[in-house]
């Protein structure tokens, strides 16, 4: 058994089981999932923190997935990735297993989900330059033209509900912004050559020694108050955002290709400001729905625009 034959079944559930779509509407899909998955961090993280201090919910975040992936590793009795691709699952362990869950998690504790959500709209558009100068691939001008449209709609709302000046959440923010734009840039490329769950689920193990050892000395010195919220918020962001999520997301990509699929994630901020107000019941400021609204547009155009 191949790893490609190995991953079949759990592609053929996220795909609903057809297998009757085209490759386009298939990547399209599993790429949504992914944004609707990590729409829901922000909330669950904000829950976390509720029982668990930053430090202890990064760390335990990891560490609950990791188990999940080498659960899935170990039952399809995948081999392990070549020597040539661990460096590029380090750049994914860097970015999105431990950097972006841990910068996002600390700017959480002074900024609110909803504020945050609109920040990581410019995610699409790191994504998509940390794509072009990787893999030299050169999206159109009308592409560029969106994806900064998008952009510059996010910095004025940040300028704009900061006072003026960027906040310390928000230098938190914009460093999240950059290793995750690197890690998915880099478990795009590697979901061209293994699937997607592997490459996240690889991308886990290898932090899993660090996790586990910041797990026990984070619990170790943070406060602990366990409730429904904090576990429930926890659970998600493990299970939900770190491994579902990062699978079907690494699947979109490979099938639809990096700069498509990153522009999906433009609808993300807005379906957080749902959760952020019915489970978290924040409320927003008018400003925060209509700079959602203003880079959901651009998705349109990007989607249409060559690639």
């Amino acid at each position: 058994m191949t790893a490609q034959d190995s991953a079949t079944p759990l592609s053929t559930i996220a795909v609903g089981g057809t297998g009757t779509a085209s490759p386009r509407a298939r990547g399209t899909l599993l790429a949504g999932l992914g944004v609707v998955s990590f729409s829901l961090t922000f909330p669950s993280t904000a829950w976390g923190l509720e029982s668990f201090g930053p430090w202890s919910l990064v760390a335990l975040r990891s560490t609950l997935a990791a188990l999940v992936a080498g659960a899935f590793l170990l039952a399809t009795k995948v081999p392990p990735p070549e020597r040539r691709h661990w460096a590029g699952l380090a750049v994914v362990a860097g970015g999105v297993v431990v950097g972006f869950p841990l910068l996002t998690t600390l700017a959480l504790q002074t900024s609110t989900t909803s504020h945050a959500a609109v920040v990581v709209g410019l995610l699409p558009l790191t994504t998509a330059a940390f794509a072009a100068i990787r893999t030299g691939r050169r999206p159109s001008r009308t592409f560029w033209c969106a994806a900064l449209a998008g952009a510059a709609v996010v910095i004025a709302f940040t300028v704009q509900q900061s006072g003026g000046a960027l906040s310390a959440g928000d230098l938190y923010l914009f460093g999240a912004l950059l290793v995750c734009a690197a890690g998915y840039t880099e478990g795009g490329r590697l979901a061209r050559l293994m699937p997607g769950w592997q490459v996240i689920g690889w991308a886990l193990i290898l932090c899993l020694p660090l996790m586990a050892v910041g797990s026990a000395v984070a619990l170790a010195l943070e406060p602990v108050h366990l409730g429904a919220h904090g576990i429930v918020g926890l659970v998600w962001v493990a299970a939900g955002s770190t491994f579902f999520g990062m699978y079907v997301w690494y699947g979109g990509m490979a099938a639809i290709g990096i700069p498509k699929a990153s522009q999906l994630q433009l609808a993300q901020p807005l379906l957080t400001l749902v959760w952020s107000v019915s489970l978290l019941g924040e409320s927003l400021p008018l400003a925060a729905p209509l700079a959602a609204v203003a880079v959901l547009v651009c998705i349109a155009v990007t989607q249409r625009a060559k690639s």
